[in-house]
């Protein structure tokens, strides 16, 4: 039996001070990033090519429209974003930076409001820093994760370490691996850490040296670093950062590949910073 005053489960309803939070950050970081250049888009809800983006469709909720074409709400709006700018909007205009304040729907009744920025051909750095100052802006605490997907698919594809022992960090089995320099590379956590390379491969340094480098130029320093993190993020394939606090995400972005486009951004997860803030933190 569903009551009247029942709402799907995982979808979000704000009212009172919650919605007035809801409000404030959102129009807080639209006025920084309007400032800071970016153009502000909408995209639509509704998409007939968000397919090619999902490993597992079963993540996307679908519809007909009236010519019996299979239409999927939106699930993801960096596909959608780096899609319409660059094959629809790049007919007429060639603005490289962009920002969005909208919900994602995925199955079966999950809502996330997110507010993000992709910057086409952007760089790591430059959308972290974004990242940094809006959470700055927001007075919101957090712990800046990076990380480098690059190094567990090195680990895969030379050394034989499977992605589900890194997905899981079982720190017991990696450490057992026949690799001499895994222990090294597991203990990296600061900046500090990314200055004794001896007998590691060239290939994982260069890794490592372009973690060290993204560090360098934003201005928080007080960064976790995690080389063997690993969880499947479709086109994040390169350097990627988090911003938590204890068991709540607060933010996501890095460098990515969508259809021959290189760019950067980053995802706020907003309905975390409402309950931070609701909560005080």
């Amino acid at each position: 039996m569903i009551f009247e005053h029942e709402i799907p489960s995982k979808s979000k309803l704000y009212f009172s001070s919650s919605a007035k939070i809801k409000r404030a950050i959102e129009s807080k970081v639209a006025d920084f990033l309007d400032e800071l250049g970016y153009e502000e888009i909408v995209t639509p809800i509704f998409s007939y090519h968000q397919e090619a983006h999902f490993e597992d469709s079963k993540e996307l909720l679908r519809l007909s429209d009236k010519s019996n074409h299979t239409v999927t709400l939106r699930a993801d709006s960096t596909s959608e974003v780096v899609r319409i700018v660059t094959k629809r909007l790049g007919r007429s205009m060639e603005h490289k930076k962009w920002f969005y304040i909208q919900p994602i729907l995925s199955y079966p009744t999950t809502e996330t409001n997110q507010i993000g920025i992709e910057i086409i051909d952007g760089a790591m750095d430059e959308s972290l820093e974004v990242a940094i100052q809006a959470m700055k802006l927001l007075e919101i605490g957090y712990t800046l994760q990076i990380s480098n997907s690059k190094i567990p698919m090195i680990l895969m594809q030379k050394y034989g370490v499977e992605l589900k022992l890194l997905e899981q960090m079982n720190i017991e089995k990696i450490f057992a691996l026949d690799i001499p320099w895994i222990k090294k590379l597991v203990r990296i956590a600061s900046f500090e850490d990314l200055s004794d390379f001896e007998d590691m491969p060239c290939e994982i340094v260069d890794e490592l040296l372009a973690i060290k480098e993204v560090i360098e130029k934003v201005s928080c320093k007080n960064v976790v670093i995690s080389p063997l993190f690993y969880e499947n993020m479709r086109y994040y394939d390169s350097l990627t950062f988090r911003m938590f606090e204890q068991n709540s995400l607060l933010a996501h972005g890095g460098v990515y590949q969508i259809d021959n486009v290189n760019a950067s951004g980053f995802a706020i997860y907003t309905d975390e910073c409402v309950n931070k803030k609701m909560k005080g933190v």
